[in-house]
């Protein structure tokens, strides 16, 4: 049985929508899956897109998914005291890879700190910064807004990693995953009311977070990855931008 990690944040709710497959799941925040799938203790994982730049020589992808937007995403923000032009200390979160070092491509004249100390702003990702744009009147800054604005590209901000050599069965799992993504599409207030019961946001809003998700590993989507990690070496986030490894040739896509 494949071990499968899975982001616990509801921004994975259509790739499991209807996940029909026999799988080990294990759910963690994005730093977490990284590590495990490493480490040899997961078979495929969706992980931060930095670091399969930092381990491409280990890993391999799958050619038609990943996690991405263009534009804004809601679910990554940068919650800032002053303009971002005068941001000069971040506090970042360590749960995310990409988009600390998205942080660094964006506002490369500003230091990082941990979570937590006193900064001009912070970083915020997942359900934390969801509930932030609820709560918090502080202006909210989206990152996949702001990469957009900068590149006219789709930013992608996970990957979907597995071991080199790939798993048996990995193929199968591939297409149950992608399938799972267009029934989401295909049932989308079932979709927001279900993922509403889990994780406790209104179904509306969820609804509408969803459009915005894209999980298409397409040319457009490869084209921004690889401007990111370009990008990510010039500020000495990357000693090298690899090459993309899939672990089977695409054909159709989501």
């Amino acid at each position: 049985m494949i071990r499968l990690g899975r982001i616990s944040y509801v921004n994975l709710a259509p790739v499991f929508f209807r996940l029909e497959a026999e799988v080990d799941e294990v759910q963690g925040v994005p730093t977490d899956l990284n590590a495990r799938l490493l480490a040899g203790e997961l078979d495929l994982a969706p992980i931060s897109s930095i670091e399969y730049a930092r381990n491409a020589d280990r890993l391999r992808l799958l050619p038609r998914l990943c996690v991405s937007s263009e534009g804004a995403v809601d679910s990554i923000q940068l919650v800032a005291h002053k303009p971002l032009e005068q941001v000069r200390r971040v506090a970042v979160t360590p749960e995310s890879a990409t988009s600390v070092v998205l942080t660094k491509v964006l506002l490369p004249e500003a230091d990082h700190v941990p979570l937590g100390e006193e900064a001009d702003a912070t970083l915020l990702i997942g359900d934390a910064a969801l509930k932030s744009a609820f709560e918090d009147p502080t202006p909210h800054h989206d990152l996949g807004r702001l990469w957009l604005e900068r590149t006219g590209l789709p930013m992608v901000f996970a990957v979907w990693a597995c071991p080199d050599p790939p798993p048996p069965g990995l193929g199968e799992l591939e297409q149950a995953l992608v399938d799972s993504v267009l029934t989401a599409r295909a049932e989308p207030e079932q979709l927001a009311y279900e993922s509403s019961e889990r994780y406790g946001y209104p179904a509306g809003f969820l609804a509408r977070y969803f459009e915005k998700l894209r999980y298409r590993f397409g040319p457009r989507e490869r084209a921004g990855l690889l401007t990111f990690l370009e990008l990510a070496r010039d500020v000495g986030e990357l000693d090298e931008v690899p090459e993309l490894r899939f672990a089977a040739r695409a054909e159709a896509t989501v």
